[in-house]
């Protein structure tokens, strides 16, 4: 449903385990990590499936975090729910905007984040 993606001026592991801090901290899930992927995902709800996924860069890591639809049963009501709450998708880019800063910021990183996709 959405996928962005930003650069963290930090190695790998180091910014998996802040995401990792970071989602355990907010709580309302469960959560999977993967050390050897680098991935950390969880689900809540019915439908909702948020996954973070850390890629080496040249000047650090790549962050990228994706919503997936992961419902069973009313799958296709998801898609028009979430047009129903207008600004979902930009909400969700602000928060990881704000997030990513939060990363950088704790690594001596850049205060501003740029977003991919």
């Amino acid at each position: 449903m959405i996928e962005l993606t930003a650069t963290v001026a930090a190695p790998p592991d180091a910014v998996l385990a802040g995401v990792e801090a970071a989602v355990r901290a907010a709580g309302g899930g469960r959560i999977e990590v993967d050390r050897v992927r680098r991935t950390v995902a969880v689900q809540g709800g019915w439908w909702y499936r948020g996954e973070y996924e850390v890629e080496a860069t040249a000047d650090g890591s790549r962050l990228t975090h994706r919503v997936r639809n992961v419902a069973r049963r009313g799958r296709w009501a998801v898609p028009l729910a979430n047009r129903l709450f207008l600004g979902y998708r930009a909400q969700t880019s602000r928060n990881f905007a704000a997030f990513v800063t939060r990363l950088n910021v704790e690594f001596g990183g850049p205060e501003r984040s740029t977003l991919g996709t």
